[in-house]
C-alpha cells in the first residue's frame, strides 16, 4: 500500500479526545450529560488509538535508522503515548463497577493535560509530514 495507514486512522482518536476534553470543561456548567459524554468519548478514543498507534509503529519500522526525522518521530510517539496514558488514567478515575461517575478535579486535569500532549503530538505529526516529507512519495 503506497498510502500510509497511520494518517487515515489518527482522526478518530484526535476527534474523540478533543471533544472529551471540551465536554469535561462543559461539565463544569452543564453537569451529568457533559461528563457522561466525555467518558464515552474517551473510551471510543482509546479504542481507536490502538490501531492508529500500531499503524504508526509499523511505519516507524520502515524508517531508516539514519533518518533526519527520527528525533521528531520519537518525540511524536512519546507525546501520543503520554496523551493515551493521561486519557486512560482520567477514564479509570471516573469508572466504578463498569459505570461512569462524575469526574473529580484530578480526572478533569488529566483530561486537559492529555489534550495538551495531543496538541503537541499533532504539531509534531504535521512536522513529520510537511517538514520531513514522511509518507509523501
Amino acid at each position: 500500500m503506497r498510502h500510509p495507514l497511520h494518517p487515515a486512522l489518527v482522526h478518530f482518536p484526535i476527534a474523540c479526545w478533543s471533544l472529551a476534553s471540551a465536554a469535561d470543561l462543559a461539565s463544569l456548567y452543564i453537569g451529568q450529560p457533559a461528563w457522561w459524554l466525555a467518558g464515552v468519548l474517551m473510551t471510543i478514543g482509546l479504542a481507536c488509538a490502538i490501531p492508529a498507534m500500531i499503524a504508526g509503529f509499523v511505519e516507524l519500522m520502515r524508517l531508516p535508522e539514519d533518518s533526519a526525522a527520527i528525533k521528531d518521530v520519537n518525540r511524536h510517539m512519546t507525546m501520543v503515548m503520554a496523551a493515551f496514558s493521561l486519557y486512560m488514567a482520567s477514564l479509570l478515575m471516573r469508572v466504578e463497577s463498569m459505570t461512569l461517575h462524575a469526574p473529580d478535579t484530578i480526572a478533569v486535569a488529566l483530561s486537559l493535560a492529555g489534550f495538551v500532549c495531543l496538541g503537541i503530538a499533532g504539531w509534531l505529526g504535521g512536522k513529520l509530514v510537511y517538514g520531513h516529507r514522511l509518507g509523501a512519495d
